[in-house]
């Protein structure tokens, strides 16, 4: 490997060579680089890490679900500790053909019980989210994190036997 540093006015430039490209003496040998192939110039972030639009959407879509957790959290924090939350793209091919939703919004895997489950060692409750089909069903911001909310609601409630809206007072009504 070669490494040489060319220094000119403002602007420095490090050339790493493995040895494996052009010949050193090709029409391009004295070329210093300071632009990406098309010219366009050097990619990177273009926003500081202070500004929501630096996060991703899949990051942004994080949050939400982190949000909706932490709202349930005051009331049923004993409950929460024990339960892992996740989040998926999109669900696996092979859900069950039994379930009403055509498109699950979330799958909830209630984990094992101890040493003494066959399965193995004892595994949390876990929450999945699928973000694809939430972000599908949503209008807007406001509206995403809503559904994200109702989900989380439903899930931790059906984890737990009881109904929604002994979990959040706030969920809607099914009437």
């Amino acid at each position: 490997m070669h490494l040489s540093r060319t220094s000119l006015t403002q602007i420095r430039s490090v050339t790493v060579d493995k040895g494996g490209g052009r010949p050193a003496d090709g029409p391009r040998a004295g070329r210093i680089r300071r632009r990406d192939t098309r010219g366009r110039g050097l990619r990177g972030t273009l926003t500081p890490p202070e500004v929501p639009l630096y996060r991703s959407r899949a990051q942004r879509f994080d949050d939400l679900v982190l949000e909706a957790v932490a709202q349930l959290e005051p009331r049923w924090e004993t409950e929460l500790s024990g339960i892992e939350f996740a989040v998926e793209e999109i669900p696996s091919a092979d859900q069950p053909d039994d379930d009403p939703e055509p498109v699950p919004l979330a799958r909830l895997d209630p984990g094992s019980a101890g040493p003494a489950d066959p399965r193995g060692p004892a595994r949390p409750a876990r929450i999945v989210l699928y973000r694809r089909p939430l972000l599908a069903r949503a209008d807007d911001e406001d509206d995403l994190g809503e559904l994200v909310l109702d989900v989380v609601v439903e899930e931790f409630a059906r984890l737990l036997g009881i109904d929604p809206q002994a979990v959040d007072p706030s969920y809607p009504d099914e009437d």
